[in-house]
């Protein structure tokens, strides 16, 4: 069955479409779950919270643009709706915004099952600015209108979570003795 094809039987809450779909776009979004949320279970939630939303919304969907960015933008905003009713954002003064912390990382010297295990530790409101920074490159004016913060309050929340990340990765790197 086509994409387009499956979409249109979606459209019409067929329960075999739907677990298809379920099955070609899963693991994109699981990742996306993963990078925002604090551990497994919580991504796991988040990814089934995603799907019942794009299920419920596919009727929405215009052809005009990606179905799969389409979708990952509903994920992102379903895991994001869930800490901002939680609120968990420093309000932060913009004198006190550290200078940009640089973290280079060989691909060869850090686990990346390590990265995502450091990431996922970070306060929730590090990790949500640090993900859609760095990973999904939103600007800070887009972070602060989806999170309801100030421009200053992302990039405080993104400098100290550098500094955060940069500090585990050194304590690894000299724990393993990589250069």
């Amino acid at each position: 069955m086509t994409l387009d094809e499956l979409i249109i039987q979606c459209k019409k809450q067929d329960a075999k479409a739907q677990g298809e779909l379920y099955k070609r776009y899963s693991s994109v979004l699981f990742s996306i779950c993963l990078r925002y949320s604090p551990n497994h279970a919580e991504a796991e939630d988040s990814l089934q919270d995603s799907f019942l939303t794009i299920f419920k919304k596919v009727d929405q969907f215009k052809d005009r643009g990606s179905f799969e960015g389409w979708i990952k933008r509903i994920t992102v905003n379903t895991v994001l709706q869930k800490y901002r009713k939680k609120r968990v954002f420093d309000i932060a003064r913009e004198d006190q915004i550290p200078d940009e912390i640089d973290v280079e990382v060989e691909d060869e010297e850090i686990p990346l099952d390590f990265l995502l295990k450091i990431i996922q530790e970070l306060p929730d409101r590090y990790r949500l600015v640090f993900t859609m920074y760095v990973m999904d490159d939103y600007a800070h004016k887009e972070i602060a209108e989806m999170l309801g913060i100030s421009d200053g309050t992302s990039k405080s929340n993104l400098a100290r979570a550098r500094m955060i990340l940069k500090t585990k990765i050194e304590n690894f790197k000299s724990a393993n003795k990589v250069p």
